[in-house]
């Protein structure tokens, strides 16, 4: 076996080398291959959010800028034109109108207005609607009650003028408070510089370009100013976070909406107290990880078919000295050592050598463990029959002893001659092995003997299946089995007594069942009867069981042996498992 490990080993050096520098290799290219791919898709996870914080910046930048622009147009409005004006004497429909035309691509209204909601003046158009009233609105209400801040409302239609187009703008109101002149007294009243929602619009729709992440616009209560979904948002159909993006200082925030992981970016612009909100979808940067997948897969699988061309090349060279010891280790012979090659380098020629000198010892301790093996076989089968034929002779030299004292001398020159019979057969002139017809036949006669003094007592069957009585067995099998059937299943039987001895062939082996209704056994007694430790012995040695179940593994082998069964008061069957032979070397 260890010769057999040995070639296996041998013819497998060159694979195993490659195999192990491989492993060891794309081990380690695999460990450096995840520690760069985690840190590289981390990387692309903090530039995508790097990305967003500088477009939020920009944004930020930019839309500050537009709310400077409309905060000077109020500015201009109120120092250069309002603050400066006796309504009692002059109008500013001119002026507001001149500062108009220069802005108007960012301006839609110009209005002022008194405290109590009168107008004062407008441009373009200067016409309040029948049933508007100005002092209900949220801009108008702030700047009158806090006329010292400048006042940004969200989003909203403005509808408050009579537009002879019948147009609705979408706009953002910049409020304040002002002091207006009459007749040299001031008096409170609200400037509204409506500003064009479409500029603000127009800042956000170049950064939403349409991939999964997206940006919008909310005042510091998180009502929508801007949304890419604007309509979607306001008809409920579009559901938005802001409610809690509302609470979120400025900077980066991973939340999970609506059971998908995003994150955000939130950045307040300064005046107004807006927040720009960036929202990055996880799933984006996970198909952005999807697509560095495909080419990092590529790289390392044809970066590892390099490395195993290259490994299988060199352990060809490193195993190359040694393929012709190989081939001669292949066709190893233990009759013929001289066969092993020796040759090559003195390592290789120093290996042959080795090998050679190691075989031709293992056929001399092979050939003294065959003899050595042999003779313990038969020293040990010798003993077991030792044990059996005295153990037999006393039985039966019993039994006619009790005939001859009970005055049944006919009986007992029958029983004497049916003892010479049984041991012409248990001779067998020296063979170990006999068929299982003789063997039958041996039963018969020690049965005959025993049927003369337990008379009527139990009768004895034999049945053997047409043709098995022409296979082998050894010796001594089947009496041993039936003795204790007679002297310990029939003792307590009164004529109604019955052993049956049955061989069959099953599955390609031989079954011989002794069977008998006698008293049975306890599980405990039946677990140790082939280890020869009973617990109830009345007569006899307690060695038959154990010696028959000894003899046929020694023989034949562990697979075969006896088998027992036994029931109290229902009786026991003892099954001898044979191989299906015709013959066998003794010798073997």
């Amino acid at each position: 076996m260890k010769l057999k490990k040995m070639q296996y080993w041998k013819r497998n050096l060159r694979v195993e080398i490659a195999v192990s520098f491989t492993m060891i290799a794309v081990i380690g290219m695999v460990t450096i291959a995840i520690i760069l791919y985690y840190t590289y898709t981390r990387s692309i996870q903090q530039r995508t959010v790097d990305d967003n914080i500088q477009l939020v910046n920009q944004v930020e930048l930019n839309l500050t800028s537009y709310l400077r622009n409309m905060m000077r147009i109020s500015d201009a409005s109120y120092y250069n034109i309002i603050k400066d004006t006796d309504f009692s004497k002059e109008s500013i429909d001119r002026e507001l109108t001149l500062l108009y035309e220069a802005n108007k691509d960012n301006v839609v209204s110009i209005a002022c207005f008194e405290n109590r909601g009168s107008l004062v003046a407008a441009t373009p158009v200067n016409t309040i609607k029948e049933h508007a009233d100005v002092t209900e609105q949220e801009w108008f209400q702030k700047a009158k009650n806090k006329p010292e801040n400048l006042h940004f409302s969200s989003s909203h239609v403005q509808n408050l003028f009579v537009d002879s187009n019948d147009r609705y703008y979408w706009v953002v109101s910049l409020s304040r408070g002002v002091e207006l002149t009459r007749r040299g007294s001031t008096f409170p009243g609200v400037l509204l510089v409506d500003m064009d929602f479409s500029g603000i619009e127009h800042l956000f729709t170049k950064v939403n370009s349409g991939d999964m992440s997206y940006m919008y616009l909310m005042n510091q209560d998180g009502e929508i100013i801007y949304h890419p979904q604007q309509n979607l948002v306001y008809s409920g159909l579009v559901n938005e976070n802001n409610a809690e993006v509302a609470k979120y200082e400025d900077g980066t925030h991973t939340e999970e909406f609506h059971g998908k992981e995003q994150i955000v970016v939130v950045k307040t612009v300064g005046y107004t107290g807006w927040k720009i909100v960036s929202v990055i979808p996880m799933e984006k940067i996970r198909r952005d990880r999807s697509r560095v997948n495909a080419v990092w897969v590529t790289v390392v699988a044809l970066a590892i078919t390099m490395l195993i061309a290259v490994n299988q090349y060199l352990s060809l060279k490193i195993t190359g000295p040694i393929s012709h010891l190989e081939d001669s280790v292949k066709q190893l012979d233990i009759e013929c050592p001289e066969k092993i090659y020796v040759g090559g380098s003195d390592e290789i020629q120093h290996l042959g050598k080795t090998i050679r000198s190691m075989v031709e010892q293992m056929r001399k301790l092979m050939d003294a463990a065959v003899k050595e093996q042999e003779e313990k076989r038969k020293n040990e089968l010798d003993a077991l029959q030792s044990q059996i034929n005295p153990h037999f002779l006393y039985n039966s030299l019993d039994s006619i002893i009790w005939l001859v004292e009970s005055g049944r001398y006919e009986e007992a020159v029958s029983a004497v001659t049916a003892l010479a019979n049984l041991f012409r057969i248990s001779l067998s002139q020296g063979r170990t092995l006999i068929t299982i017809g003789e063997e039958f036949q041996h039963a018969k006669n020690y049965s005959s003997i025993q049927q003369m003094r337990f008379k009527d007592k139990f009768r004895v069957e034999f049945e053997l299946d047409e043709g098995l009585e022409k296979y082998i067995t050894i010796k001594l099998v089947i009496q041993p089995i039936l003795e204790n059937a007679m002297y310990y299943g029939m003792e307590v039987m009164d004529g109604d007594g019955k052993i049956k001895v049955k061989g069959y062939e099953k599955d390609g082996d031989i079954y011989i069942d002794i069977i008998d209704n006698g008293i049975g056994m306890a599980p405990e007694q039946v677990d140790n009867l082939l280890t020869g430790k009973n617990y109830v012995r009345k007569r006899g040695s307690g060695i038959g069981l154990k010696n028959v179940n000894q003899r046929i593994k020694l023989y034949f082998g562990d697979e075969y042996g006896l088998l027992i069964s036994s029931e109290p008061d229902v009786g026991t069957k003892v099954s001898i498992h044979l191989p299906m032979k015709l013959e066998v070397d003794e010798n073997d």
